[in-house]
């Protein structure tokens, strides 16, 4: 009897699926093969896990596979054991795991490696042209000459006969020449130095003689530096010793628009093959990339969240730039994992170093290097000259405010600018406003779909649900009663707005997910405020991704008490990684910088602490705090999350889920509640807890109370995905 094959599909099931070997033999098929396989009246795609010499399944069900697509796996051993526990620790179905790690178009059946139209002469037609045929045709008998010389692909054949196909069809139909597709040969990219680096400093050198020692082995090193303390100089150093030894690395970033300039910092340095790969990337572009890295052509591979994915042989190194950032967990969709958390576990399995980097760690990743799990490295000095910036709070409640800045701020912007520096006035609001009111009746213009107010976008005239995307035209006048309207709020829009009115004459930039819809935005507002032309930079959270401007010495933080009152317990974490992360912007040339926090809570803890004892200083108390509340990382928790066309419809499926658990004592079942915006996207929200001080005790009450909530009648009802650590709650 045939071997059997085990399959994982993209289905909702959990579970492999078992098919024989296809009836006309051929190559061995071994794990990380794809397979076109028969399912119900469908066919699709599967790869092979594993093989078997039984099936439980009765013989006479068995189907054969109907075609190998691949001569060798495009997953290897590494990448196979680290999905597979992926779908064991994120309880996801192991088929839809494997989907999420390949591209879409080898999801759907495309070759792994690139094909190139190769043509060749039959030896019939090898002897009809020494035989002077085809005598009448001189095209013909001249493609055919060189084909008889030897093979030639399609590209070849262009530079050399022109206009060759009318011949080649000829030639085709008398069986004198035959076609075929074949790999293209791609060459493993050398990795040549361009260029030395700078000199390092202590600190730098201290972190590459570190990590440099554990080449070859499994280690998880956190590199925390303040910012403009050169982490990224540390990558490159540690990069060229991985390259010098014949290896690859993976490097992930948080957001597309860190992937240009790490792009050319790397093209700077490297001259060697780079594949990179993120969400704005076509089908065609994504699968090229992975081609280039899946063959070896690419030594570097670069990429946002789901590169953590990605095919590199002869692994030697990974690094997690800015991995306290919250765009490395996936939060959409069925398969929500953490990529920093799968980069460690992938640099374990495949026994290599995983270098974490960032100016402020997540509280989870400087708990590990408590415990001792990861090693710690610092860097405490910025490079060159620079010196950290001097951070100052502004009490708005003794001082006023014009159009949201403070009358301190404004001066300070005033000086600042006299002085020839740059400035940048964070506020983590895009548009206009943030609501529409009517002054007489009090209608606030809300969204249809969702629990949520639309906001004011000025310049295109409409207001816009940053929830669920719903757009709708500015109008004139309330709706309900007919008077006049309002924009209530300050928003980046309106902020650029009002800075061109308290500095006329002045070139402001903005920065902002409205303003920045393609890399050559962001590209633009980057070469305006490093050349110096734009004086003035407003922008959201997308100007704290590492960016780097010499002469900016002020930094004015709007609106910082956002997160002091929020009833999710990661809002402080948040915000003083921002206030910290955007303060970094400020003084990274020779001249000083300063930073202003404008807040109604200067006394507040937080904001005390983070003075007084920089981000370890609040990071130190905020485990404090977690521990004793037993807020994670000294806990675990999972999210049952539902949605459904209404409120009780989730929130019954929840109940139902809840009372088919048989949780032992560690484990607490918390809710279930609405969500903060219970209806989004015009549908309604809600969640369940589950919550445990150990790991093991969680993970073995999930693997065992899915399948029951699988089997729910209400499960059919709604749609409801398992979030296992997750970052948001409320």
């Amino acid at each position: 009897m045939p071997h059997v094959l085990r399959v994982a599909l993209d289905t909702p099931l959990r579970r492999l699926f078992d098919y024989l070997e296809p009836e006309a033999g051929g190559a061995a098929i071994v794990p990380g093969m794809r397979v076109r396989v028969p399912f119900g009246r469908q066919r699709l795609t599967g790869l092979v896990i594993a093989s078997a010499a039984h099936s439980e399944v009765p013989a006479e069900r068995l189907k054969p596979v109907l075609e190998v697509l691949d001569p060798r796996p495009v997953l290897d051993t590494a990448l196979l054991e680290l999905l597979g526990w992926a779908a064991q620790y994120y309880h996801h179905p192991i088929g839809a795991v494997f989907a999420a790690a390949l591209p879409r178009a080898l999801r759907l059946g495309a070759p792994a490696a690139a094909r190139e139209e190769r043509w060749l002469a039959t030896a019939t037609g090898a002897a009809a042209w020494a035989a002077g045929e085809p005598r009448r045709a001189p095209k013909q008998r001249a493609l055919l000459g060189l084909l008889a010389a030897g093979p030639a692909t399609a590209a070849e054949l262009e530079e050399r006969a022109g206009s060759w196909r009318e011949a080649a069809r000829a030639l085709l139909a008398r069986g004198f020449i035959a076609s075929a597709e074949v790999e293209t040969p791609r060459s493993a990219g050398g990795a040549t130095l361009r260029v030395a680096g700078p000199e390092l400093l202590p600190g730098q050198q201290a972190a590459v003689t570190a990590v440099a020692a554990g080449l070859g082995t499994a280690g998880t090193f956190l590199l925390q530096g303040i910012t403009g303390s050169g982490k990224t100089e540390v990558y490159l150093r540690l990069i060229e010793q991985v390259l010098e030894r014949g290896r690859r690395a993976l490097v992930l970033v948080p957001e597309i628009g860190l992937t240009p300039q790490l792009i050319a910092r790397f093209r700077a340095r490297f001259e060697t093959p780079l594949a990179v790969l993120h969400s704005a990337l076509s089908d065609a572009e994504r699968l090229e990339a992975w081609r280039a890295a899946h063959g070896g052509e690419a030594r570097i591979v670069l990429g946002t969240r789901s590169a953590v994915f990605a095919p590199v042989p002869e692994l030697g190194l990974i690094v997690v730039d800015e991995e306290h950032d919250a765009s490395f967990k996936q939060h959409e969709g069925g398969f929500r994992y953490s990529a920093r958390d799968l980069a460690v576990m992938r640099a374990r399995l495949a026994g290599v170093p995983v270098l974490l980097g960032s100016a402020t760690p997540s509280l989870e990743t400087l708990h590990n290097v408590t415990a001792g799990r990861y090693t710690r490295l610092a860097l405490v000095r910025r490079t060159a000259e620079a010196q950290p910036p001097v951070l100052k709070l502004i009490d708005l409640r003794a001082n006023a405010l014009r159009a949201g800045v403070s009358t301190p701020a404004v001066l300070a912007i005033e000086r600042h600018l006299a002085q020839d520096g740059q400035v940048l006035v964070f506020l983590n609001r895009r548009g206009y406003a943030p609501t529409l009111l009517c002054t007489a009746c009090g209608w606030i213009a809300p969204c249809r779909e969702c629990d949520a107010r639309l906001t004011v976008h000025m310049g295109a005239a409409r207001l816009r649900c940053h929830h669920c995307g719903a757009d709708a035209p500015l109008p004139p006048r309330c709706p309900v009663c007919g008077f006049t309207v309002k924009p209530v709020g300050q928003g980046t829009e309106r902020l650029e707005q009002s800075l061109g009115e308290l500095f006329p004459g002045l070139s402001i930039a903005r920065l902002d997910r409205d303003t920045v819809r393609r890399r050559a935005d962001m590209e633009e507002v980057v070469r305006r405020m490093a050349s110096g032309e734009a004086r003035i930079l407003v922008g959201t959270q997308m100007v704290t991704k590492g960016h780097d401007f010499p002469n900016l010495t002020l930094v004015v933080v709007l609106n910082a008490d956002q997160g002091l009152f929020s009833s999710d317990f990661r809002a402080p974490e948040r915000l003083a990684q921002t206030i910290v992360q955007v303060a970094g912007r400020a003084g990274r040339g020779a001249k000083a910088g300063e930073v202003l926090i404008q807040t109604e809570f200067p006394d507040h803890p937080l904001l005390t602490n983070l003075l007084a004892g920089g981000y370890e200083g609040f990071a130190r108390v905020a485990l404090e705090e977690r521990a004793q509340a037993a807020w994670p990382p000294f806990a675990r928790l999972a999210a049952l999350r539902a949605s459904a066309k209404s409120a009780d419809a989730a929130l019954r499926f929840l109940a139902a889920a809840r009372a088919a658990a048989r949780a032992p004592r560690p484990v607490r079942l918390l809710g279930p509640v609405p969500a903060a915006m219970a209806k989004r996207a015009g549908r309604y929200h809600a969640q369940l807890l589950v919550e445990c001080r150990d790991r093991t005790p969680l993970h073995a009450f999930l693997a065992a109370w899915l399948p029951q909530v699988e089997a729910l009648p209400s499960a059919r009802a709604v749609r409801w995905t398992l979030d296992v650590d997750p970052i948001e709650l409320f």
